[in-house]
């Protein structure tokens, strides 16, 4: 069990609150967790207390905290040079550039790098709307994009969309979550469903145009809702016909995490013209990645540029977290340790009423906890108590959802299945402290 606060703790908890805008909200309530140090998959705070990290800082520490390999070339880079912005050239930003464009799917070729997943969505809508010369954008009703004006725009939940003014060229459509489908429809008749109300939106358009529909393979804040294996290649034709560009978002199921491939979208089987990466791509370094074809890319004419994008210390934790993913083989890893924890997962929710879902990708799950009477009335209050208990027991997971109930469960990509057992062991006991 965790020891007492020590004073240390609590000073750098008043400074939080005194020197931090309000609206960071930590998780765990009033005890949020202070981090000391991490390593591998341990992370511990500063008042001793370990912990096996299931959530990897919201699917960011890709192949382990302080990953040697990573680590090394950070510091070799940090020795050589930290800073030039591109208004020069860098070689580690070109090289990272050049495997991108071997290793995404279909004709993504040139990429524009940023310092986060919300600039790089930003950047891949003015793309589109230079590409196409249309200006509406199309999106799922659970979607999140980022916290810039654009991507809240873009992001389809209200305790998200900060501000209260934003653009109106964004339309959001129904989602195909199958745990949600309306009138207990299954799988193929939702898909229809949603088809038809992405159809009926486009009619309410002038001249039926768009830039671009934009998706996430599996909806990441929105709770892990994996879209069914029909829906993008039903959905593309509709969106080509109106003009549109199919913008994939990555910025949490790139590089391996779902299991099998290396991109999400590449279970689904249809090739975007633009992509966006961030998070896991360099393991904790600050990184956004916007990868089109080339016409797309050329169409974005004038000057831009980012700051802090090709950095190129990120760029090289991102070449070397890449390396390390190739290397080892580690989408393979995902989907295996992904089946072992998803058996784990639906073992534990047999023995609960309250979970009532299970659902996910390779090692990116979720359990979606509700009422115990199987009214699927979404249950916050439990969900928080057992992230608590889950704390308790020496395991961090992440919470989402647009109502948030749902627990995201993303170990790192280097997992074994004895951390995969001893995880979910505790999890288990996590789940029958709040039953």
């Amino acid at each position: 069990m965790p020891v007492p606060r020590s004073e240390r703790t609590a000073d750098i908890l008043e400074a939080h609150r005194r020197y931090l805008f309000p609206a960071v909200h930590p998780y765990y309530g009033d005890d949020p967790l202070v981090v000391e140090r991490a390593h591998g998959h341990t992370v511990w705070d500063i008042d001793g207390n370990a912990y096996l990290d299931f959530f990897g800082g919201v699917l960011t520490v890709s192949v382990g905290h302080a990953n040697e390999a990573v680590t090394a070339r950070v510091i070799e880079q940090l020795e050589r040079v930290q800073h030039t912005s591109t208004l020069y050239v860098n070689e580690v930003m070109v090289r990272l550039a050049e495997k991108l464009a071997a290793l995404t799917p279909g004709r993504l070729q040139r990429c524009f790098f940023t310092s986060s997943g919300s600039e790089a969505n930003e950047t891949a809508v003015t793309a589109a709307r230079m590409a196409t010369g249309n200006r509406t954008v199309v999106t799922l009703r659970n979607a999140y994009a980022g916290r810039t004006l654009e991507t809240m725009s873009l992001t389809a939940h209200g305790s998200w969309r900060l501000g209260g003014t934003f653009d109106g060229d964004v339309r959001h459509v129904r989602n195909p979550d199958r745990y949600r489908a309306p009138l207990g429809l299954d799988e193929e008749a939702l898909v229809e469903l949603c088809v038809r109300d992405l159809e009926e939106t486009l009619e309410t358009l002038p001249g039926g145009r768009i830039a671009a529909f934009m998706a996430e393979p599996i909806q990441g804040v929105g709770g892990f809702v994996v879209l069914p294996r029909d829906y993008l290649r039903r959905v593309e034709p509709l969106v080509r016909e109106a003009g549109g560009l199919m913008i994939i978002d990555e910025v949490q199921t790139g590089w391996g995490r779902t299991g099998g491939r290396l991109c999400g979208v590449e279970h689904w089987g249809i090739e975007p013209d633009i992509m966006t990466f961030a998070k896991g791509m360099a393991n904790g370094a600050p990184i956004g990645c916007t990868i089109a074809t080339p016409e797309v890319a050329d169409a974005v004419t004038g000057t831009t540029f980012a700051t802090f994008g090709g950095n190129p210390v990120s760029m090289a934790a991102a070449l070397a977290t890449l390396e390390v993913i190739l290397e080892r083989d580690l989408p393979d890893n995902a989907e295996r340790q992904g089946l072992r924890l998803r058996a784990h997962l639906e073992a534990a929710a047999a023995d609960h009423p309250f979970v009532g879902d299970v659902r996910g990708m390779g090692l990116m799950q979720a359990l979606e906890i509700v009422a115990a009477d199987g009214s699927k009335r979404p249950d916050p209050e439990r969900t928080e108590a057992l992230l608590q208990a889950a704390r308790r027991r020496g395991l961090l997971v992440g919470r989402g959802g647009l109502r948030g109930n749902v627990v995201r469960i993303a170990p790192h990509l280097t997992v074994d299945a004895k951390e995969i057992d001893d995880g979910c062991g505790r999890l288990a006991a996590a789940l029958r402290d709040v039953a």
